[in-house]
């Protein structure tokens, strides 16, 4: 493999026994599959990212004015 850094992962059992059933299933290598799987994570982080940097100077409102305009309105007690 070109480009790979081997390392040691603890992952939960269970999720373990179903990543090697998908390896089988689909035919590719554990590490393939986890490969993919963090860079879908680490793509999906960066698009929040961007989201967020995107809307950093939109206006805020304290969550406390929000929690006072519910109750105000009836909607939580």
């Amino acid at each position: 493999m070109a480009d790979t850094q081997r390392t040691t992962v603890y992952l939960k059992t269970k999720l373990f026994r179903a990543l090697k059933l998908k390896s089988a299933l689909t035919d590719r290598a554990l590490s393939e599959l986890v490969n993919e799987a963090l860079a879908l994570s680490l793509a999906e982080d960066a698009m929040d990212a961007e989201a967020i940097r995107k809307r950093a100077k939109e206006p805020s409102r304290p969550f406390a004015a929000v929690l006072r305009d519910l109750k105000k309105d009836g909607i939580i007690r």
